[in-house]
């Protein structure tokens, strides 16, 4: 167990530590930024390459919201949600940190300024009210948890789950970054958010809530309505061996 929680740790800090990091240190960089499409990718490269490295371990959550979308599924033991949670937590803060650490050696550095946290209203990096942003997170975290379910499906082709997985993140993030900057993950809301403190603390009670809650129903609907029966022929393509929780 301790090196499952490690491995959900060390993948969490990894995901702050790159996609965060990409939008605070590369995103508006002079003449070289990554821009929006850049920060996007570096989501999705960092779960993917997570997924492959970490994934044989713990499963590759990553994310309360995959805990919580694998344990609604069926997928996941219940007894394992709040440790894996802790774990992922704990990465994102100490992802977050190193972003602080490298940040705060250029002049002029401002954690206020945004560090990559999560808003809705004036904090939206497009001025989105808090209804739009609900609705936005959730349903993209809906999606995000649906897209993992699929992929590590017993009848999934074999070995490709991380690379559909980091690509529905890049492309949530191209979806949504104006929204509320992305999260459909609370660990990363968490980790930038401590930093900010004031405004950011104050709304991570949603980038808690609709992540979890999409993935949720994405576990509830994949389980009761659109995963197949096992003991089904397989009508074209072929079966892939049972792949547990991993994400």
């Amino acid at each position: 167990m301790f090196n499952k929680l490690l491995a959900e740790c060390l993948g969490t800090f990894w995901l702050v530590l790159g996609g965060c990091g990409s939008a605070v240190l590369a995103a508006r960089f002079p003449e070289v930024g990554i821009g929006l499409t850049g920060v996007s990718l570096a989501f999705g490269l960092t779960v993917l390459t997570g997924a492959y490295a970490l994934g044989p371990i713990s499963g590759g959550h990553f994310n309360p919201a995959v805990s919580v979308g694998l344990w609604a599924g069926g997928r996941f033991p219940g007894r394992y949600l709040a440790p894996y949670i802790v774990s992922q937590v704990i990465g994102a803060i100490v992802g977050a940190g190193v972003i602080w650490l490298i940040a705060s050696g250029k002049a002029g550095f401002d954690v206020q300024a945004g560090f990559a946290a999560n808003g809705y209203g004036a904090h939206s990096p497009g001025g989105y009210t808090m209804e739009a942003a609900l609705v936005c997170e959730l349903v993209m975290s809906f999606m995000f948890v649906l897209v993992v379910l699929g992929a590590t499906h017993a009848r999934a082709p074999v070995g490709f789950a991380g690379i559909a997985i980091g690509l529905a993140l890049a492309l949530v993030h191209l979806i949504s970054i104006p929204v509320t900057n992305t999260s459909v993950n609370p660990a990363r809301s968490t980790g930038p958010a401590l930093f900010v403190g004031g405004w950011a603390v104050l709304q991570l009670w949603m980038f808690w809530l609709a992540p979890l809650l999409g993935g949720a129903l994405a576990g509830v609907l994949y389980r009761t309505v659109l995963q197949r029966d096992l003991s089904e022929p397989v009508v074209s393509g072929q079966p892939g061996p049972d792949v547990g929780v991993h994400a």
